[in-house]
């Protein structure tokens, strides 16, 4: 294949690679993303997927917001796969320098990737709101309804909800570490939701590569664009 000999190419050829991702990523774990064929925003709920996940929703209907997070977005026993493992592999070989991630599973560290900029948080991070105490996922999971710290606070899971920004902080090193990368290679996303979507705008390099299932609305912006499933692709590229 052509277009997997130049990604291999432009791989062994840099130690400065940084991977941009989406919720594509981690279809292959067993994670449904949003906008596929499959994917939540094709599913049948009370209220569109967008709008139950948004910081209003949340605040207004709280326990219907808890119900829909803990059955769609609390993900048991998922684990990584080739693409989550082939990224982490890169890293130690000195070539990626960071994985830039939309997704909120927690499975590119549980491959072992160590600097990890998730821009919507973790589901694994949860906070009580009024006090700020630390809890872990299994308290938000094992409860019924909407979980409360000891302090009678609201745990929120460690996520960025529709309406609310993203960290300023991890969108700043998101920017400088593919505004410095020679290879940046975007994985597993639409590249419709922004601010994520946006970051593609400060890469400044001649080898910008997609790897996706099907076309995107920045195609025409890349130079290598790779069709199919990433882990599969990922999975091929040797290291070292």
């Amino acid at each position: 294949m052509e277009q997997l000999e130049r990604l291999q190419q432009w791989i062994d050829e840099s130690d400065n690679i940084v991977f941009f991702g989406g919720a594509g990523v981690s279809t292959e774990s067993g994670i449904p993303d949003f906008r596929s064929v499959d994917g939540l925003y094709h599913q049948q709920f009370a209220y569109p997927p967008e709008v139950m996940l948004s910081h209003t929703f949340y605040r207004q209907h709280p326990e219907e917001f808890f119900d829909f997070y803990r059955k769609k977005l609390l993900v048991s026993g998922a684990q990584p796969n080739a693409a989550h493992r082939k990224l982490a592999e890169l890293e130690r070989a000195g070539k990626l320098r960071a994985v830039i991630t939309q997704n909120i599973d927690g499975l590119h560290q549980l491959a072992g990737s160590r600097e990890v900029l998730e821009l919507h948080g973790s589901t694994l991070r949860n906070y009580c709101e009024r006090c700020g105490k630390a809890w872990d996922t299994s308290v938000v999971a094992g409860c019924g309804g909407v979980p409360r710290c000891d302090c009678g606070g609201v745990i929120k899971p460690d996520v960025v909800l529709y309406e609310e920004a993203l960290n300023g902080e991890t969108m700043y090193r998101a920017v400088d570490y593919i505004r410095r990368a020679d290879v940046l290679i975007i994985g597993g996303t639409s590249l419709v939701v922004y601010p994520a979507a946006g970051l593609i705008d400060y890469y400044a390099g001649d080898k910008l590569v997609l790897i996706n299932k099907s076309p995107t609305a920045m195609d025409a912006r890349a130079d290598l664009i790779l069709s199919g499933p990433i882990g599969a692709i990922l999975g091929a590229v040797r290291v070292g």
